[in-house]
């Protein structure tokens, strides 16, 4: 068990869903339904992988799984907070940086997959 991943990802999850309460209860009157889309999609990917770095981290040790979880971090942090800033302060140009995050995500994914086969494999 990779008990630091453990602990990011119920950071993580009180995060989300503290971002998701502000964004429901706070936001909602004052952003247009077109921020208010983005605001919930950097909720939601940040809820889902949070789940999967909970995941990863109850598997046992093994680099890929480190780099999947670390992967995933770096997913959260710049995908899901670059949507955030983008919406809560108004600054466009850091939907520009959003990608990188998807990436990262995707990197994890990949990571994961890679684990899983050669665990098949064995």
């Amino acid at each position: 068990m990779q008990s630091r991943f453990l602990l990011l990802a119920a950071f993580s999850g009180f995060i989300g869903v503290a971002m998701g309460a502000f964004g429901a209860h706070g936001l909602k009157h004052l952003l247009s339904e077109h921020y208010l889309d983005i605001y919930k999609t950097a909720v939601s990917y940040q809820m889902w992988h949070a789940l999967l770095l909970a995941i990863i981290a109850m598997l046992p040790e093994h680099k890929w799984l480190r780099w999947a979880g670390w992967s995933l971090i770096v997913g959260i942090l710049i995908f899901s907070g670059s949507l955030y800033l983008l919406t809560i302060l108004n600054i466009s140009w850091l939907g520009m940086i959003t990608p990188i995050g998807g990436l990262a995500f995707l990197a994890g994914w990949a990571l994961l997959g890679g684990y899983a086969y050669q665990q098949q494999k064995r």
